[in-house]
Order: structure tokens, then sequence, then C-alpha cells
């Protein structure tokens, strides 16, 4: 899929491996993409969100991709901790999207992809606070979509999986192959295949408030 003449991405959390494979594959398809790093826009800092999107003249897609953890139960996890991940995870993709919301709803044209986690779903022990985040970034993908629907702008909510990414890096290798044994196709989804489902995604223009699971496990449906 090739963009429309000069379209503008905007990737959140630059610095992280899957925002680099998103940057990379929406240059391919002739999108203008900015993905700054925290030094060039940090999700934590409305001031910082404010500056940066106050700069750009116009936003066709954002890709809220920044985010962090700082797993603990809940007994040893300091309310510093669960700060940081609910601001980086959840609040930052808020401040993000209400800059971009304020530049795509006078044009009716935008869409907002926030990028969540199979943990909001099915939450392990440990992730309290950041499957909270993430529970609450499908919600507000939701109700964005609901708001904004009406003025042509979609908001959905892509769970890429567990990615073999410097994120995951610091994970033991029994937990890694305990989370691949949960898959039935036994592998994981990969940053590169995830930034072509969003690159496709922004090419359905009937689709907004879903969320998309781009794994092999297995959830119940209620």
């Amino acid at each position: 899929m090739i963009s429309e003449a000069g379209s503008i991405a905007v990737v959140t959390g630059g610095d992280g491996a899957l925002a680099a494979s998103v940057a990379a594959e929406m240059e391919r398809a002739g999108y203008a993409v900015f993905a700054p790093g925290r030094d060039g826009l940090d999700v934590t800092r409305a001031e910082s969100v404010s500056a940066f999107f106050h700069g750009l003249e116009r936003i066709d897609l954002l890709i809220n991709a920044a985010g962090m953890t700082a797993d603990a139960p809940v007994a040893r996890m300091t309310e510093v901790d669960w700060d940081r991940v609910v601001e980086t995870n959840l609040t930052g993709a808020f401040r993000c999207a209400r800059e971009a919301l304020a530049k795509m709803a006078p044009r009716r044209s935008g869409h907002i992809v926030n990028i969540g986690s199979f943990s909001a779903l099915n939450p392990p022990p440990g992730q309290a606070a950041y499957a909270a985040a993430k529970a609450g970034l499908i919600g507000l993908t939701q109700s964005l979509a609901a708001e904004y629907g009406g003025r042509n702008v979609r908001v959905n909510c892509v769970l890429p999986g567990f990615l073999e990414t410097p994120m995951t890096a610091k994970l033991s290798s029994s937990v890694v192959e305990a989370a691949r044994a949960r898959h039935v196709l036994g592998r994981f989804n990969t940053p590169e295949d995830t930034a072509r489902f969003i690159l496709h995604l922004d090419s359905l223009s009937a689709v907004s408030g879903q969320v998309f699971q781009l794994d092999s496990r297995l959830r119940r449906w209620t």
C-alpha cells in the first residue's frame, strides 16, 4: 500500500525496536515519518508533547508506540513505578492523541493506532501496572473512536504480542520459552510483521474502534 501524497505519520517511542520497524515500513510506503525518541518527544511531559505537535502543520497517522514496564508483585511495587508505567503507556497516549485530534478533526481525516498488549486481556502475575495501563488504552481507543467517528477520524488498537526486542531481552530463557509455549503456532510475532499490519490497517477506511491481536495465543471470548 502506498500512502497518499504528503501523508504525515508520527510514531512515538522512536527509540524502540517496534517503533523503528514501523517508521521504516511507513517510509518505504511513501509517508513522511517523524519518529522522535524521548529526547524529542517525552510523552510523560505535557509541555514536550504540546511543543512537538505544535510544530506540525498537519498529521494523518499517529502511532502511539511509546511504552515501558516496571514489573513487580503489587506488594513490592512502588507508587513511583506505578505512576511511571501508567504515565508512559496510557496518559502519554492520551496526550499525543489529544494533540493529534486537534489537527485531524477540522480536516475530517486521520487515524490513530494505539499499541496495546495481550496483558490487557490476560494479565500475568507481576504486571498489574502494565496490564492496567494497557487495558485503559483499549478503553481510550474505543471511546475516542466513538467520539470522533462523526468527524471521519479512526482510532484502533493493535496488540503485537510477545516480541523479541531489547525490552524483552532482560527476561530469562525459561520465561521466554514458557511464553512461546502458549502460542499454538509455537512462534512469536515480529516487529516487521507488526509494521506491515499497521500499514495495511491504515488503508482500511471503514475500520475503527477495533482491537487486533497479532499472535496465536488463544483467549476465552465472553
